[in-house]
């Protein structure tokens, strides 16, 4: 996805509809889903290889060259049928005052490329992370997870939807406190959360699930006793982005060798500082290891 913003100021409300009028100051343009995971991890040193879907259009081109300009390895599969996904950002005083998505499903033929392209790819990767924003890019998922599980390979999950049985067999699962609502239901206390992750784990055999929860930081379940990190006391601008500092700040220390309880330190400190700016923006290792 390829991430717009529109800066201005606010000084009236239109006239045709009580609504407020933006006078467009500045524009930025950022690497949004997938891209901007990617975008984390080589921004803490890792070797990122991203396999992702987009149009043959000037969206697609500009993500192309922000890829690179990140030192991301992009394998992109063009498809012409479709237009790369564009979330547009409207901002003043730091605060979003709208967004506008435009997006479109990709074709099969191009997600079996995609998924030709992860095959000739795993052999060389420590670490498989698989986004998913529901866009149709993962539609092979579980083929993916099983086949990296087969290798040896981490493979860390960021869900979307309540449908988790396409995530069976991975190593690590990612979703926000929302997202495991959905799944799970309401919790009425930290004990009934516990009981039912461990159900929830043990029937899709996932060896563990980082939920992030927001203000509250973060909670790492596993066969042993849940161990909770709490969140960095900062000011919040902007939580977009946020889950995929997260989750790309895990695999890149699982990468690296450090356990899995080391990384989600790590991940809640990166988090802490990603929060502070406005829109969607990546850790960089300096940020995360100051001098």
């Amino acid at each position: 996805m390829l991430d717009r913003y529109w800066f201005g100021n606010v000084d009236r409300i239109s006239p045709e509809a009580p609504v407020p009028v933006v006078h467009v100051q500045r524009t930025e343009e950022r690497l949004g889903g997938a891209a901007n995971v990617a975008c984390n991890i080589a921004g803490l040193g890792a070797r990122a290889s991203l396999i992702c879907v987009i149009g043959h259009d000037e969206p697609g081109d500009r993500l192309v060259e922000l890829l690179a300009q990140s030192n991301v390895q992009a394998f992109a599969e063009r498809d012409t049928s479709i237009s790369t996904i564009i979330k547009l950002r409207v901002i003043a005083r730091q605060q979003q005052l709208l967004r506008a998505d435009f997006e479109e499903s990709p074709t099969k033929e191009i997600l079996l490329a995609g998924l030709a392209r992860f095959d000739s790819l795993l052999a060389d990767a420590s670490v498989v992370l698989l986004s998913d924003y529901a866009k149709g890019g993962l539609t092979h998922v579980s083929s993916m997870i099983a086949k990296a599980r087969a290798r040896g390979k981490h493979v860390l999950i960021d869900p979307k939807g309540s449908d988790w049985d396409r995530y069976s067999g991975a190593s690590l699962i990612t979703p926000n406190r929302a997202e495991l609502r959905e799944v799970i239901g309401s919790w009425s206390s930290e004990d009934v959360l516990a009981q039912r992750v461990t159900q929830l784990r043990s029937s899709l055999k996932i060896d563990a699930l980082l939920l992030t929860r927001s203000e509250e930081g973060m909670t790492l379940f596993t066969d042993a006793n849940p161990i909770h990190v709490p969140a960095a006391a900062r000011d919040v601008f902007d939580v977009s982005g946020a889950g995929d500092t997260v989750i790309g700040t895990v695999a890149a220390m699982l990468g690296a060798g450090l356990s899995l309880t080391n990384a989600v330190v790590h991940a809640n400190s990166a988090a802490g500082i990603v929060v502070g700016k406005v829109g969607t923006a990546p850790i960089a290792y300096e940020e995360l290891f100051p001098r």
